[in-house]
């Protein structure tokens, strides 16, 4: 008694806060009763995807779908009463509602039939939206339901039509949305409630920008949705150094857009001007085959003309001699990086067509380059210099982007633990004996947690108005150090090799030498030295990275490190389909264990919404829990436990007198 009676006096002020929302016995008991609860309820589903690259059909599709949960539950609700054809319209109405009964509408002339379809639809909806809503509370659920619709949802959710009296009651509510009209915009509204229920979080490891057409796209879904969280990846930093005005971050965002032939995220997407790129190109490159810098497209691919497919060449060369400029002054004014390495166009003889680095000669690609001066090999010509200009103006004018930016730190950090789940998109730097490597930040040494939270808040720097001129401006320089700086966790190499790829033949020079992190990451202890440092507890605790392709078609499993470590980037982005043999991983982690599903390519939207197509999805068991989790072995039910042990106080602080009892309204 007296130990309660100290730990009260010691949380008085606490208390004295939580008797506000819960000023007397009966507020608090009921409190403690629904939390309660909720740590019996089984834990929610994570879904965990990474490396999207802008492939917003395929995401968002397997969003909409809950990567094959969907219609997983929906056949184990009406397998056996539900042909295949029907079972795959259930399925797109609720992936495609809005689409899917426009089709369904102009195919049929037969109001009774159609009266007969929104009926008997609007139950089996009402059936798969009760069992994707059976985890949940009541509240969680009713916060979920859309504010026109959220009684009637409700009432048919939670009201039985087992008997008689409820039988005619649930009946009569889908009679009465008929008889009103409403039956389209009900279904609409349920097809939403199921997907945003199916998964209770969303776990980003990064990369949603670049090679695909739609990280706009995607993008404004994620910034209306609540329940996501990212792990900044080397490609999304680039944008955001691009967003920040970081002209190198600007040369490489326009150089990879025009490299894989994607103009959409940049002009459709966020208004960036590339009209002065594009003259400047023509001009200066207009008897240049520019062999070496066509767009990587599709072998399908009918949207480019040979005639825009020169004239992405001509800028994609424009661009990447600009970037290298960009860079060399940018080397120069950080020494303290050590990439003197990098220094690329002082080593290019012209006259003789060959580059020459530490006393070797290699033959070069491509000779012709009439903005390069030997003497000055990093400055730009004053129409270069006035390209980048108005590049630089253009992304930080950008309001979209802006806001987008603004999402990601929202939402994002560089790492995350979740419920014995440590979270990065690429690695952590390591030396040769697996110890955790000191880097330098800004004349300060960091390494593993303190490391990667540092580079967090030096990111969030660039963009804080309060931030100081020069710490400003050294935030801003190091997005581009993050994309391809040899301690930097988003790259981890030794060097970047773009010039040697475009301009070198001997490929030997081509090569990009990883860290110890890929070296090591399947050794267990490696990965238990990396968890540990990272404060993750637990006896079933993983490392969850994106980043590198799993080359599962050569054989390659995503499982590494005895199962410590799982790997999920399985080239969603269609520019790694033949890389990974696949379409795309999602970890899937619910209440029974985990479960990785892998992906076959997404045909398009419109087979989808026509024919029913899904993804082609297999499921890989990993790890499946002996018992069911439930919420109270998450670390949301740490903090329930946690506000229940405070109720638990304020109740012996009520009857013993310690804190008084009021009434509500007082």
């Amino acid at each position: 008694m007296i130990e309660i009676e100290k730990r009260i006096e010691s949380d008085r002020r606490i208390l004295e806060l939580l008797a506000q929302s819960f000023p007397n016995i009966t507020a608090a008991s009921t409190e403690i009763i629904n939390l309660e609860a909720i740590l019996n309820l089984p834990k929610g589903t994570e879904h965990f995807m990474a490396d999207i690259h802008g492939e917003y059909e395929a995401f968002l599709h397997i969003i909409k779908n809950a990567s094959g949960r969907i219609k997983r539950k929906a056949k184990e609700l009406f397998g056996d009463s539900l042909s295949e054809d029907e079972l795959r319209e259930l399925c797109t109405i609720i992936y495609y509602p809005e689409q899917k009964l426009e089709i369904i509408k102009n195919a049929c002339e037969n109001p009774d039939l159609m009266q007969e379809f929104y009926a008997t639809t609007l139950n089996r909806l009402v059936l798969v939206c009760r069992v994707i809503c059976s985890k949940y509370t009541r509240s969680k659920v009713r916060k979920a339901l859309p504010k026109e619709f959220a009684y009637i949802i409700e009432e048919l959710l939670h009201e039985s039509p087992s008997d008689h009296d409820k039988h005619a009651y649930f009946d009569r509510i889908i009679e009465t949305i008929l008889q009103t009209g409403s039956a389209d915009a009900f279904i609409i509204a349920l097809a939403g409630v199921i997907q945003r229920l199916a998964v209770d979080q969303l776990h980003i490891l990064g990369d949603i920008f670049d090679r695909g057409p739609g990280a706009h796209i995607i993008m404004d879904f994620l910034c209306d949705l609540h329940n996501f969280d990212i792990q900044w990846g080397n490609h999304d930093a680039l944008w955001m150094g691009a967003a920040a005005g970081n002209d190198c971050c600007i040369a490489n965002v326009l150089r990879l857009s025009l490299r894989y032939g994607n103009m959409q995220t940049l002009e459709d997407g966020y208004g960036i001007n590339l009209v002065p790129l594009a003259t400047f190109a023509m001009e200066t490159y207009a008897d240049d085959p520019c062999d070496r810098f066509g767009p990587h497209l599709e072998c399908d691919d009918t949207t480019h003309n040979e005639k825009t497919r020169r004239l992405i060449a001509q800028m994609h060369k424009a661009i990447s001699i600009i970037q290298f400029k960009l860079e060399a002054q940018m080397i120069l004014r950080r020494p303290e990086w050590k990439m003197e390495n990098r220094l690329v166009l002082q080593n290019i003889d012209k006259q003789k067509g060959v580059y020459v680095v530490d006393g070797k000669t290699y033959e070069m690609t491509d000779c012709f380059l009439p903005t390069l001066d030997p003497e000055h090999p990093f400055d730009l010509t004053s129409e270069e210099a006035e390209i980048v200009r108005q590049l630089h103006h253009s992304f930080r004018v950008s309001d979209k982007l802006q806001k987008h930016i603004q999402c990601l730190f929202t939402h994002g950090c560089m790492y995350a633990v979740y419920n014995g789940n440590l979270l990065f998109h690429a690695s952590v730097p390591l030396n040769a004996d697996g110890s955790l490597k000191e880097v330098d930040l800004n004349g300060h040494a960091y390494s593993g947690r303190e490391l990667l939270h540092r580079i967090g808040m030096t990111m969030r720097a660039a963009f804080n108005a309060d931030t100081p001129a020069e710490e400003k401006r050294f935030a801003k320089d190091y997005f581009w150090y993050l994309w391809c700086g040899q301690d930097s966790p988003l790259f981890d190499k030794d060097r970047m090799t773009t010039f040697e790829r475009y301009f070198l033949r001997d490929k030997s020079t081509h090569e990009e030498r990883k860290g110890y992190y890929y070296l090591l990451r399947n050794q267990a202890e490696v990965c238990d030295h990396i968890l540990d440092a990272f404060g993750v507890e637990g006896t079933h605790r993983h490392i969850i990275n994106g980043h590198v392709p799993v080359r599962v078609a050569g054989g390659e499993s995503p499982i590494k490190a005895e199962g410590r470590l799982m790997v999920i980037d399985g080239g969603l982005s269609k520019a790694y389909h033949d890389t990974t043999g696949i379409a795309g991983y999602t970890l899937v982690y619910h209440s029974r264990g985990f479960e990785l599903i892998q992906h076959e390519p997404f045909e398009n939207v419109d087979e989808a919404i026509r024919r029913g197509a899904d993804i082609v999805s297999s499921k890989q068991i990993v790890e499946m829990s002996g018992r069911r989790i439930r919420v109270r072995d998450t670390d949301k039910g740490q903090l329930i436990q946690q506000q229940i042990d405070e109720l638990q106080e304020l109740l012996y602080a009520y009857r013993h007198g310690i804190i008084k009892e009021r009434l509500r309204h007082q």
